[in-house]
């Protein structure tokens, strides 16, 4: 009886061991579960920020190296083998409570693979141009209505100030003569012959060689209105100064001095980049230089503006003139429309340089052809101004009109059909010679 009760204890000590050794294994094959999932929801995660498509695609492939890993880790757990093939697949020892941390390669690292390197989504190279051929449109019409029109300005003002000699003239003749280089230099050979004709496909010393006269017809159109502004205020604030100082020969004087200091100040554009290619953080000369043309076409221009024109607005007030007269009129037009105009151009420039470029943001691109296009509208729109205001004006444009009509009619007239005089000579026979 002693030997049977013992072969029985026996056999319970096995079958005991054999339900721990199994509780045991079931325990194991739970744990590598578990590790597989909490890996593959890593891979799955949102903090994987750049090239996370490339790892979701992968999740499946990397899960089961990890779940085979794992197996082979339980199975030589339960096995007993142990030592350095145990150290080899489990790692480092981590500290308990720690999750399995998996080392996978970042875009940032040195050593990229050529397989997540080729999914990546690759940002495009230039921002797109959403507006298509509206700016050519646009630049075409405004090119092929402006000009004629700057051109009947021009003649109109020139004849203007030969009758009258008047400063005010002068200035306006000059400041049209500047309208007429910004829509030659800038519409036709910037951004109709250079943008989409050639697709700035040109040499960069020409395209820099363009630069130098389009800014320095920029700046010359705006200090010929700051000397006009200047002009007004003199002859309302300072009349018997304005009379004695004023005279034709200082004023052309003065507009050439303008032109010339103009011209010398668009030399140093001549390293201005071109904010369609500018993909880099801007230099120190691109901020040099960008904040110059802010500020010597508009901030301090419109400064002057204000100044000028308030002075003279509280002068006729001061005075008792309900009214302005037509040249404070034109003046406060002009200024008015160039400060309206020229704003959105350098909004989006000072955005492009602290924001967002041109060259990455479409938006952007979008922004400042609308508002080049918006600038460029004050080259054509002072002819309406002076037309809205002055008799004068509208005058001497119906006679340059009919002036340049006349010899087209008489040169399209049959050789018999000539026009006689309207006064003849009294006493004088039929065929008689003059």
């Amino acid at each position: 009886p002693w030997v049977q009760k013992s072969q029985r204890d026996h056999a319970s000590l096995q079958d005991i061991t054999a339900v721990l050794k199994d509780k045991s294994m079931v325990s194991h094959a739970q744990k590598s579960r578990h590790a597989c999932l909490s890996h593959s929801r890593g891979l799955r995660s949102s903090q994987v920020t750049r090239g996370s498509w490339d790892l979701r695609r992968r999740t499946s492939r990397d899960s089961r190296s990890f779940c085979s890993v794992s197996g082979a880790n339980n199975h030589l757990e339960s096995g007993g083998v142990r030592g350095a093939a145990d150290s080899e697949l489990r790692g480092p020892p981590r500290r308990t409570g720690q999750p399995r941390v998996t080392l996978l390669p970042t875009p940032n690292g040195s050593g990229l693979s050529q397989e997540f390197e080729s999914h990546w989504p690759e940002i495009p190279e230039r921002s797109p141009c959403v507006a298509g051929v509206i700016p050519v449109i646009y630049y075409s019409v405004l090119l092929g209505l402006g000009l004629p029109v700057s051109l009947l300005t021009a003649v109109a003002l020139a004849r203007l100030a030969t009758r009258t000699r008047k400063p005010s003239y002068y200035y306006l003749l000059a400041l049209t003569a500047s309208d007429i280089i910004t829509q030659v230099v800038i519409v036709f050979a910037g951004f109709l012959l250079q943008g989409a004709v050639l697709a700035r496909q040109v040499p960069r010393a020409v395209v820099r060689t363009a630069n130098i006269l389009e800014f320095a017809a920029n700046h010359a159109s705006v200090w010929i209105a700051i000397l006009l502004t200047v002009d007004r205020y003199s002859a309302l604030c300072h009349p018997l100064y304005h009379r004695a100082a004023s005279s034709p020969g200082r004023t052309r004087r003065a507009i050439a001095a303008v032109l010339s200091a103009a011209l010398l100040t668009g030399i140093p554009f001549y390293w201005w980049l071109d904010v369609w290619r500018d993909a880099d953080p801007p230099s120190t000369m691109d901020e040099v230089l960008k904040w110059a043309h802010c500020l010597t076409v508009y901030f301090i221009p419109c400064g002057v503006f204000l100044v000028t024109n308030s002075a003279i607005i509280h002068r006729l007030r001061r005075r008792g003139q309900p009214r302005v007269g037509k040249s404070t009129a034109i003046l406060l037009g002009v200024t008015t429309l160039f400060t309206l105009l020229w704003a959105p151009r350098v909004s989006v420039m000072l955005y492009h340089m602290y924001v967002a470029p041109v060259h990455r943001d479409w938006r952007v691109h979008l922004a400042l052809d609308v508002a080049n296009m918006v600038a460029m509208l004050n080259t054509v729109v002072n002819f309406g101004l002076y037309c809205f205001v002055s008799k004068t004006f509208r005058a001497t444009v119906q006679q340059v009109i009919h002036d340049a009509y006349l010899p087209c009619t008489l040169a399209s007239q049959p050789e018999g059909m000539a026009v006689k005089p309207v006064m003849e000579p009294p006493g004088l026979p039929k065929g008689a010679e003059v």
